[in-house]
């Protein structure tokens, strides 16, 4: 006797959830770096060949973010800081500053979460909370909008969409946040992955990092700007980047769709 196959209650209950979590989670494979470089460069950051976006996440943050401030003074350079609301709210004496400076501010989120069970209600809550609270400091609404972690669930390309901001993550990045980051580790780090036309991620905090590793980051900052100008690349703000399809809004089609049909229209 053949014996078919018979789903049980159990299966049949968890099977939607399963499809659930996997429709949240699933465009979150763009934060494979090598997958976004090649098939969505304008979510990865790329601009002008001669120029490098130079970011930072995670902050503002009192003990560490001025000093941040003076050595880019120093170096003649401003850059994009992808804040927090929370610390926005918490610090804004601080998110004024780099404002002051200016320098551009675009949103992180509300809150550095961790993203992988799907929370739609709370991503279309905290993002448009996150995104008032960081154009209240700047003076402007803000354009960008880099996730926690760089993870794109479904919850957040539609809060997103809504909130009228451009995800960007990045095409190189410091690894500044461990442990045993060095100014030279993250400034070689950074180096191995940079081209031009490239967007940069460093942190300016230790706020989800290893205590004091942001000191890591700005040790290595002359010396990546320093290579970044010998190899003839201007370094500042994604709004000077001409990020790829940075001059359409969000809403509408989504991006990835947009750069699909631009692909293949040039296929």
């Amino acid at each position: 006797m053949h014996a078919g196959f018979h789903a049980g209650p159990a299966a049949c209950a968890v099977a939607p959830v399963v499809v659930a979590a996997l429709a949240h989670i699933g465009p979150a494979a763009t934060w494979l770096p090598e997958l976004r470089r090649r098939r969505f460069p304008g979510l990865a950051g790329q601009g002008r060949p001669g120029h490098i976006a130079l970011t930072f996440d995670d902050g503002p943050d009192p003990a560490s973010t001025p000093h941040f401030l003076d050595v880019l003074d120093a170096l003649g350079v401003r850059a994009t800081f992808f804040v927090l609301g929370e610390n926005v709210v918490r610090h804004p004496e601080t998110a004024l500053e780099l404002a002051r400076r200016g320098h551009e501010l675009g949103v992180h989120g509300w809150s550095h979460d961790r993203p992988w069970l799907p929370s739609p209600a709370r991503d279309a809550r905290e993002l448009p909370r996150a995104v008032h609270a960081v154009g209240e400091v700047a003076g402007r609404r803000p354009r960008w909008y880099r996730p926690p972690y760089g993870i794109l669930t479904s919850g957040r390309w539609a809060a997103a969409r809504r909130a009228g901001v451009r995800p960007v993550l990045w095409t190189a990045w410091g690894k500044d946040w461990r442990r045993d980051a060095t100014p030279a580790s993250v400034r070689a780090t950074v180096a191995a992955d940079l081209r031009g036309g490239g967007t940069i991620l460093l942190h300016d905090t230790d706020h989800v990092s290893a205590p004091g590793s942001w000191r890591a980051a700005l040790g290595a900052l002359p010396g990546i700007v320093r290579d970044c100008r010998e190899a003839g690349w201007a370094v500042g703000p994604l709004g000077e980047h001409g990020v790829i399809g940075a001059a359409e809004r969000c809403g509408g089609e989504s991006r990835l769709g947009r750069e699909r049909g631009e692909r293949a229209g040039r296929g």
